[in-house]
């Protein structure tokens, strides 16, 4: 082929076309018409025509008989070849967009205008809970004189029944007392209810009539207080149901009794995240923080000879139920005492530690571990704790609110006053720190003096003798917490909790994560019988576990697994001030006797609050007013984010992560400043700051932005607004590129929806057809009475509304408290039409969105529409088998995605474009589209090529991913419109590559490589290496690459990292965390008993182990064959056992048990130098000094690499992507922990602290032994799984 033949790449795509056709015609080729391009002749109006269509480059290639001349002639070659050649308006400003104009982006005003819809929405919510709250008060004090009738039915959310389900029989005979308790036993029949999924609730049966009560197992439910507040608490289903009816976007309204259980509304079964129920809605952080004030609480635990065996088990339970009733602004530590005071985490010896995830975890490990010694000094402890609290105090340090001392042993030696007297009681009668004790044991002596340590510092009093009573006995501290916010009756404070999951314990991560290494054990031991011992040779033992850690790397953004949420929530008061009371009282210090008598009471009711599902926040930001990759979060008081696009709470794709809630703002925004892990920036401190104080300020960083499942990043200059919203402790930010992203499309006056549907347009008309889609996420309209299949359904609807007479846009997204409309509209008539969310026909819409969706829709309307490739003509044939091309597609700025399938027949491959429009109906969030507007900056004409990572591993047809961003131009400003793209087959691609460069690539003495802007392997002579990162394919190369300048490395730091370390699971204290633990191990016993005998089986059954395989084993036929059998196999004794044998696979095949551990680690990512011309292009190679050369491929994001292979390979070089360990050089009792801790950040405390009132002093109830009635099946369980194992 001679070289004037070839295609100048450079010259104008049209001129390329006409050239390329007219050397097909003569060479008497047949060549595709422009009618049966993609898009037809004319597409979008656009001038010139635009078709969307690949196009083959015939390029020369040099002739020479050695490898170095090869590896020079690319240098001509590569300039003037581009793999597809595509004329379209993406490489011109397209007259479509005429009719836009491009404005400057307001970050100011944006931020502060979202932050209001947020706040009015949370003002909403708010005001349901404050009914709530309200109600309930006033029903409890109207019926305080009720009878508690024990035979009373109500919804349990366990229990009751729908239409059809069979009921229960009695129980027969039924016993006629109850010996514990001393009563007869009650069956109350379960109630019936219709339940009927809803969208709102994330498709859960709900009714919305009734309310649903759960109570917990540890809870008894006819017991006189818990029957008695279930009556009177049915009263609050007409404030649930009006709640409702005033905002139907409330998500789960409900309310948490003080005695256990909780009233929720819509009624709904209860959903188990694990085979015990073991929700408690007391120790739900809403619950936690509403009803008392943060707390700095300092836990001493006896650490004498004594407390052994039952003891210590009860001790840690106590500790870790404590733990678990602590929020993020609380702060806590641990310290066991015997002869001397020690901290159970030795670096956490000088301070109170906040009370967030992470450090409970690392507080819970301590106690784990620990172990009695000798004698107790009970005044050495009570000297440490009071010296902490008051250091932490005048240090401004810790939660400056409540003080308490929770100490925890089998009595003391003495009362200690005189230690009381000198830290706390200096001020009488105000005492600072309260004072809880926990007498441990069934026979203890000398109780006396521990009581009188609680009931004289204002704390409380119990008797511990078993574990199954703990967790009801500690609550008993949270009432005497909030006898002051009680005693002030009026002041009830508004708490907003930290982003949480929708699951019913915080260990279920852990639970989950056992599970799953035992699956691992068992699919292991499956394919050793398949494979014998080549399973045990080192390269298939690595790859497992390569396997293995890239499953734990999964870490989605988005996931439906787990609803994430806040919620909002208020204390309850008793509004009574005096009480009878029945207690048991020591007479002669030889009898208990049951006294009643009148004293004076500050109880608190429960809590009342709402859920406010996170996704619901999101959909206020209006992300279309930021632009493609502009994004927004918001900050908690104390740093933590809510949401963010970088919050990756969940890893392996559903397993919770350790800590994942209490990840700090500055550990996701990355500024690109080369700085060391975890040594951030200052100018990123005095930021964080600035939000976390809930100031409004703007600033901008250069930031490195990682994507793509963390594989890919960009260095970006961004800019970052921020404002608090008001009467919440979050504050606002937002953010966008400064390259891009500070301009922004607009509509002109005459092109609104109101004009032109005058002018008689059918805006649904623009909406025709099928091969459409507009973003998931976003609001456009929100009907608030009525539910749609789809979004595309919901827009419809509202744009056949918009072209009535009479439409009219409203107000605001959100709609008024009710309260707050009513004393608006009352205090000025003149006030213009606000929205009330209880109209017949509420909605709401996004005004500027809606506009621009339907100019985007009109102005792309001919994109899908077109047949021209669904033609069996010869010459559509012939595209669709030569280029494999099988989908075009565009995306707009607004939302709006439009594909068109490309097959000959409209009933074949069908499910081309269907896969599409499931997997990329985010437009500007897709990576393809915010990688194509990236790149318009490298260089406007380009294309951004992609292929699926390691996606040479798999079996399935390889498509690759084109796009192309469109700029609109006006008045020197620029704003990104749209992005085009196509997707094609990568054989057709590879064949192409092929075919350009002849066999020259196909010798044993060359490699060449097309690899994209981040390293990834798009073409490669060998086809299972595309989707790999080249540092992966050949190190030394891509290490040479980084020192040319080729490539750039760039270090990213996760600092959400789940790290596993090993677990010993000697401890047996384990096992008293949660009922999970003991199901755990009696299942493992099953599954490893079951396993060996299925080992003997396939041992002595060749038959049967064939059959198992074949039901049970991997179905990949591309799998090797089994090897021979290791001669240990010949070594066996007669009948076909031998212990070297079952020794040998057993030691290979163990799972050593781990523990999920939060950690950091970091990737090296790499990026193309972006410096134009780089002189590394023009280089050439030299013997083996620079065995290769490296050349752009114009008008894409891609280079071309041949590589000499003659010369000699480094293969211990490797250069990876994949997460490494950050070495911070720990001592040995340090930790992650320890290391963040030493480096606290500031943080704001809640702006609600009641502590102390006047007439507390007053109230002399400090507690008793235990005396009150469980769940009796529950304990007698847990009495015999503390004892077994």
């Amino acid at each position: 082929m001679s070289r004037s033949r070839s295609i100048d790449l450079h010259q104008s795509a049209v001129s390329g076309s006409l050239e390329s056709e007219k050397d097909h015609r003569h060479r008497g080729e047949s060549w595709p018409g422009r009618d049966s391009w993609p898009g037809g002749a004319s597409v979008w109006a656009c001038s010139p025509s635009w078709s969307v269509w690949p196009r083959a480059s015939i390029c020369s290639q040099p002739r020479t008989s050695t490898t170095i001349s090869f590896i020079r002639g690319p240098t001509n070659w590569a300039r003037s070849c581009f793999i597809w050649a595509i004329s379209s308006p993406g490489a011109r400003r397209c007259k479509s967009f005429k009719d836009a104009k491009v404005v400057s982006r307001n970050g100011a005003s944006i931020v502060d205008s979202m932050a209001k819809e947020i706040e009015m929405m949370m003002d909403l919510k708010v005001s349901a809970v404050r009914r709530i709250m309200d109600t309930a008060e006033n029903t409890a004090l109207s019926h305080q004189n009720d009878m508690a009738d024990k035979m009373f039915s109500y919804y349990s959310a366990k229990e009751m029944l729908e239409p059809g389900d069979p009921v229960p029989p009695i129980p027969t005979p039924a016993p006629d007392m109850d010996k514990d308790i001393g009563e007869p036993l009650i069956y109350v029949q379960p109630k019936v209810v219709v339940l009927e999924p809803r969208p709102e609730f994330h498709n859960t049966p709900v009714n919305f009539s009734v309310s649903s009560v759960h109570v917990p197992v540890n809870v008894f439910d006819r017991a006189p207080d818990v029957i008695k507040a279930i009556q009177w608490s049915e009263n609050l289903d007409q404030i649930f149901r009006d709640n409702y009816k005033n905002d139907p976007t409330l998500s789960w309204q409900f309310f948490g009794s003080s005695t256990g259980f909780m009233r929720q509304f819509p009624a709904s079964k209860w959903r188990k995240d694990v085979p015990v129920d073991l929700y408690d809605c007391r120790l739900r952080s809403w619950y936690m923080e509403a009803a008392t004030s943060p707390k700095d609480i300092v836990i001493l635990m006896d650490g004498s000879g004594s407390m052994l065996g039952q003891r210590l088990d009860i001790a840690k339970h106590v500790v870790n139920t404590i733990l678990d009733t602590l929020g993020t602004n609380d702060f806590v530590n641990i310290f066991t005492f015997d002869k001397e005071v020690s901290p159970v985490v030795g670096c956490f010896e000088e301070t109170l530690i906040q009370a967030n995830l992470g450090n409970i975890r690392e507080l819970k490990e301590g106690i784990e571990s620990f172990k009695p010694k000798s004698i107790a000094n009970y005044t050495a402890a009570l000297t440490k704790a009071f010296e902490l609290l008051e250091d932490t105090k005048l240090s401004s340090r810790g939660a400056q609110c409540n003080q308490a001392i929770m100490i925890i042993g089998d009595g003391a030696p003495e009362n200690n006053r005189e230690v009381f007297e000198l830290h706390n009681w200096r001020d009488p009668p105000y005492k600072p720190v309260r004072v809880f004790t926990y007498l441990i044991g069934k026979e203890v002596a000398n109780w006396d003096d521990i009581r009188w340590m609680a009931c004289e510092n204002q704390g409380y009093y119990v008797h511990l003798s078993d574990t199954a009573e703990v967790r009801e006995m500690v609550l008993n501290y949270i009432p005497v917490m909030a006898r002051p916010l009680v005693l002030g009756r009026h002041d009830h404070p508004v708490i907003w909790s930290q982003v949480y999951a929708d699951i019913e314990d915080t260990k279920l991560s852990d639970y989950l994560w056992d599970i799953n290494q035992c699956e691992y054990q068992k699919a292991d031991v499956l394919e050793y019988w398949q494979v014998h011992d080549r399973m045990l040779e080192p390269n298939e033992m690595h790859r497992r576990k390569y396997r293995r850690m890239k499953e734990t790397w999964n870490q989605p953004v988005d996931s439906n697994v787990y609803q994430f949420m806040t919620t909002v929530s208020m204390p309850i008061y008793d509004r009574r001030e005096n009480a009878n009371i029945t207690e048991e009282v020591l007479i002669n210090e030889a009898l208990w006797e049951l006294q009643t008598r009148e004293t004076k009471i500050a109880n608190i009711l429960g809590v009342a609050g709402t859920d406010v599902p996170i996704n619901e926040i999101k959909k206020l930001l209006s992300p279309f007013t930021l632009g493609v990759n502009g994004y927004a979060f918001i900050v908690t008081n104390n740093g933590y984010v809510l949401f963010h696009p970088d919050f990756r709470p969940i890893f392996q794709g559903y397993i919770l992560k350790p800590s994942y809630n209490s990840v700090d703002m500055i550990e996701v925004e990355l500024l690109d400043d080369d700085r060391p892990a975890r040594d951030f920036n200052p100018v990123l401190m005095t930021i964080r700051d600035s939000i976390i104080n809930q100031s409004t300020g703007s600033k901008w960083m250069l930031v490195k932005n990682h994507f793509d499942e963390m594989k890919r990043v960009a260095r970006i200059k961004r800019q970052y607004y921020w404002t608090a919203i008001k009467k919440t402790p979050f504050t606002l930010v937002i953010s966008y590129p400064e390259q891009y992203g500070v301009s922004h499309m607009d509509i002109r006056a005459d092109q609104e929806i109101h004009r032109i549907s005058i002018k008689g347009t059918n805006l649904r008309s623009v909406f025709s057809g099928k091969r459409w889609k507009i973003h998931p996420d976003w609001l456009y309209c929100k009907h608030s009475n009525r539910t749609f299949k789809t979004p595309e359904i919901e827009l419809l609807y509202f744009l056949e509304r918009m072209s009535e007479p009479g439409w009219r846009w409203p107000g605001s997204r959100s709609a008024m408290p009710p309260e707050h409309a009513a004393a608006m509209f009352s205090n000025n008539s003149s006030t213009g039409r606000y929205p009330s969310i209880n109209e017949k026909e509420s909605y709401y819409c996004d005004r500027q969105l809606m506009q621009a969706l339907v100019f985007d829709a009109r102005v792309t309307a001919g994109f899908s529409n077109t047949t021209s490739f669904n033609s069996k003509d010869d010459k559509g044939n012939e595209f669709k088998q030569r280029f494999g091309v099988t989908v075009a597609f565009l995306a707009t700025h607004s939302g709006l995605t439009r594909w068109h399938e490309f097959h000959s027949n409209a009933a074949e491959e069908s499910g081309v474009g269907e896969t599409f429009s499931q997997n990329n109906t985010r437009a500007i969030d897709e990576i393809w589209y915010k990688r194509a507007v990236d790149q318009h900056f490298v260089r406007e004409e380009s294309f951004v090529y992609s292929v699926p990572f390691d996606a040479g591993e798999s079996n399935s047809e390889i498509l690759v991913t084109a796009s192309h961003a469109v700029f609109h131009n006006e008045g020197g400003k620029t704003a990104p419109a749209a992005v085009v793209g196509f997707q094609f087959q990568h054989s057709a691609l590879y064949k192409l590559f092929h075919n350009i460069t002849g066999n020259a690539c196909a010798v044993d003495d060359k490699d060449c490589y097309i690899l994209d802007n981040n390293g990834y392997v798009v073409i490669s002579t060998r086809v299972h290496e595309t989707g790999r990162f080249f540092g992966e394919v050949n190190g030394a190369i891509m290490k040479r690459l980084l020192e040319e300048n080729v490539y750039k490395q760039v270090t990213v730091y996760d600092y959400q990292a789940v790290c596993f370390e090993s677990k010993n699971d000697n401890n047996a204290s384990s096992m008293l965390l949660s009922p999970i633990f003991h199901l755990l191990r009696v299942g493992k016993w099953l599954l490893h008993t079951a396993l060996w005998y299925i080992v003997q089986l396939l041992q002595w059954a060749p038959g049967v182990s064939s059959h198992y395989a074949d039901m049970y084993g991997d179905s990949n036929d591309t799998e090797p064959p089994p090897p021979e059998p290791h001669p240990e196999h010949h070594a066996r004794n007669g009948n076909g056992h031998g212990k070297k044998d079952e020794d040998h696979w057993l030691r290979y095949l163990t799972l050593h048990r781990t523990r999920l551990k939060p950690c950091d680690m970091k990737r090296e990512l790499y990026t193309l130098f972006k410096e134009k011309d780089n002189v590394v292009y023009n280089m050439t190679a030299h013997a083996c000094e620079r065995p290769f050369v490296v050349l752009p491929i114009p008008f894409s994001n891609l280079i071309l690499l041949v590589i000499d292979q003659l010369c000699p390979r480094d293969g211990t070089v490797v250069l990876t992507v994949n997460p490494q360990p950050i070495d911070y050089h720990f001592s040995v009792n340090d930790s992650l922990a320890c290391y963040k801790q030493a480096r606290e950040f500031n943080r704001m405390r809640p702006h609600s602290c009641i502590s102390r009132h006047a007439n507390e002093s007053g109230i002399k109830l400090c507690g008793k032994a235990c005396s009150i009635y469980v769940n009796l099946g529950l304990l007698l369980l847990c009495h015999i799984l503390s004892r077994w194992l």
